[in-house]
């Protein structure tokens, strides 16, 4: 009995096998079919193919050929990233500075020009004040740079600004797509990093002196008291009697002086008179 139900059972066996075999080959084959259905993954965007194409080749091409700035720039767009790409006539009239700077000079400056950041043109307009770029380290040479905003105007600025030259100007959008911008700007921009400050402006002459106002009439008489010879004293005269009294008061001295002799005769013949009554 016991071999009959298992021959009975065995081919039961067999059709159950079969048929999970069935069913996991038909799953893994939805789901291969599903997989090859999706959407491959995007690839970042080729940053100095961008740049080429929206104005910038001169620059691009000094980007790729420097090692370095290549693989910082392409493998940081990924994380989003926003390029000031100067101009081919902007790059052209550089490049004497450029050619006298090292490998790794050569490679920060290209860095310099890059916000790890993406930036709308709209959000852009809206930001003023110091940015970092792929060329900052942390460390003391900061590579950072000051975006300004004056209405439609977006200008980026260092203090290394070259012989009073404008600061660089953004003239055009090539790409703006998140995670790349990049926006055509009017020069290379300086890092201080790099290139020396721009002098500090001279200050203006100070204005010559006022010629001197013509001498005036009291200055002209003071003049000439000034030069003119000390006085000279008149020679004493006679000596006068000290505490002289005034000329009218000497005038009545002399009267009285001049009658006194009158009264004394006067003052004997009245007494002769008197003598004479008294001896009648």
């Amino acid at each position: 009995m016991r071999r009959l139900r298992r021959a009975a059972a065995l081919p039961l066996l067999i059709f159950l096998l079969a048929l999970a075999a069935t069913t996991t080959t038909k799953s893994t084959t939805a789901a291969a079919a599903a997989v090859a259905k999706a959407p491959a993954a995007a690839a970042p965007p080729n940053v100095t193919a961008e740049m080429a194409k929206g104005g910038c080749k001169a620059f691009a091409d000094l980007i790729a050929a420097s090692p370095d700035a290549s693989s910082t720039y392409q493998s940081a767009v990924e994380g989003g990233m926003t390029v000031f790409c100067p101009s081919d006539d902007a790059v052209r009239a550089f490049l004497p500075k450029y050619r006298n700077l090292s490998a790794d000079g050569k490679a920060e400056l290209l860095l310099f020009h890059a916000v790890p950041v993406h930036y709308s043109l709209g959000s852009l307009k809206s930001n003023n004040g110091p940015m970092n770029t792929l060329a900052t380290d942390g460390a003391a040479r900061n590579f950072n740079f000051t975006v300004q905003n004056q209405g439609d105007v977006v200008t980026i600025r260092t203090a290394a600004a070259s012989g009073g030259a404008p600061p660089a100007r953004v003239k055009s959008t090539a790409v703006d797509k998140d995670p790349l911008a990049i926006y055509v700007i009017s020069a290379v921009v300086e890092p201080v990093e790099l290139f020396k400050p721009a002098p500090a402006p001279t200050p203006a002459p100070a204005p010559a002196p006022a010629a001197a106002d013509a001498p005036t009439k009291a200055g002209k008489a003071a003049a000439r008291q000034s030069h003119a010879p000390p006085a000279v004293a008149d020679a004493p005269g006679p000596a006068a009697e000290d505490n002289a009294a005034p000329v009218d008061q000497k005038d009545a001295k002399k009267s009285a002086a001049a009658g006194a002799p009158c009264d004394r005769w006067w003052l004997a013949g009245a007494l002769a008179a008197a003598v004479a009554s008294a001896l009648a």
